[in-house]
């Protein structure tokens, strides 16, 4: 198969699983307001650390989204505790990238992603808690107005004018439902999915794609087998998805590449943990909200839950004897092609209305000036 034969069947299989998890994230994003989180969030306690592990995991918002959301909480009452664990859960999990990962990984590395994701926000929730005990009042005053956050994010919040969207989730906003019912709401929340969620992910998503497409065209199955497994080559998948910026929907073919390549499913779980929860701007940030004391228990739970996962992963998948790769080709084949043709159609649709916007607005802008 060629490089374009890859492309296009991983694209089909993921398309129906990537439209669903939108039009379910677009629907949350309307009907579960900011209030209904704030309420929850408050107390500095273990049930407010697991309150906002649940509520933070379902939610599409990548990991420069997040964190205007995270101001907005903050500024709102939360404790840090609570605030460093939806700091986490969001941007690690998301209806929209378990989706895709069931769709290109498997139902196993899907669970497992969910579980592990929702262990490493509620443990790092856990270390702040016991180990960063100052007040509100001081962590409050020093917190940046939501303009300030969504600024130093310009790196992927950009849309290529001087104005951010009122519905963009890079500036944290959420749209408000109409009062003229439900389903009104639920048109808001359609169009947020696939304008504003797709463009967050559309970039990133499709180099990803062409990465596990170039690995299955170009490399041997056991290129990295040698030494794609084990502790340091976990510590070396750190060292490279902690400093970049991927979302969690689009790192899924990044590290469908990188097992179809020889690096063991555990490594990878390792990426999918780190890479969308942290990047240099996001712990910049977090240093100026929380502090620098909770940036740093923030850092250390992200790395030490994303190693114990991923060599937890790896010891069970050898006990058990089970082979992922051969897990994650089986069930391909239970989405029919033409729904699977039809969502691709859609979604191919929706991102050049969403760049044709864009080369309109950066075409507009110098007639302004």
């Amino acid at each position: 198969m060629t490089l374009f034969d890859h492309f296009l069947s991983l694209a089909l299989e993921s398309a129906p699983w990537l439209v669903l998890g939108l039009i379910l994230g677009g629907l949350m994003k309307v009907l579960l307001p900011t209030d209904f989180l704030n309420k929850h969030l408050k107390r500095d306690s273990l049930g407010s650390v697991a309150k906002a592990t649940l509520l933070g995991a379902p939610l599409p918002l990548c990991s420069c989204g997040v964190v205007p959301a995270a101001v907005g909480l903050r500024q709102a009452g939360a404790s840090k505790p609570a605030t460093v664990s939806f700091l986490i859960s969001t941007p690690e999990t998301g209806v929209d990238s378990i989706s895709v990962t069931y769709a290109l990984m498997g139902p196993v590395m899907a669970v497992t992603r969910a579980i592990s994701a929702l262990g490493s926000a509620f443990f790092t929730g856990l270390l702040v808690l016991l180990f960063d005990r100052s007040s509100r009042a001081e962590s409050s005053a020093a917190t940046s107005p939501v303009s300030d956050q969504c600024e130093a994010t310009s790196s992927c919040c950009s849309n290529g004018s001087n104005e951010k969207p009122a519905t963009s989730s890079c500036c944290g906003s959420t749209p408000q439902p109409s009062s003229s019912g439900w389903l009104t709401s639920a048109t808001q929340g359609l169009h947020y999915a696939f304008n504003d969620m797709l463009a967050d992910i559309i970039g990133w998503l499709t180099l990803g794609l062409v990465f596990a497409a170039a690995v299955q065209t170009y490399l041997p199955p056991d290129f990295l087998t040698q030494w794609g497994s084990g502790l340091l080559a976990m510590i070396i998948m750190l060292l490279i998805g902690i400093p970049m910026y991927v979302c969690a929907t689009a790192s899924t073919p990044i590290a469908v590449g990188l097992i179809l390549a020889g690096i063991s499913p555990g490594v990878a779980l390792v990426f999918l943990l780190s890479g969308p929860a942290t990047n240099i701007g996001t712990l910049g940030i977090i240093a100026k909200l929380l502090g620098r004391r909770t940036m740093w228990l923030y850092l250390s739970g992200t790395v030490f839950s994303a190693l114990a996962a991923g060599l937890l992963f790896d010891a069970l998948l050898n006990y058990w004897d089970w082979n992922l790769t051969a897990t994650m080709q089986a069930h391909h084949d239970t989405v029919p092609f033409w729904l699977q043709a039809a969502c691709l159609t859609i979604l191919v649709l929706a991102a050049l209305n969403i760049y044709r916007r864009k080369w309109r607005t950066a075409k507009q802008a110098p007639e302004h000036e």
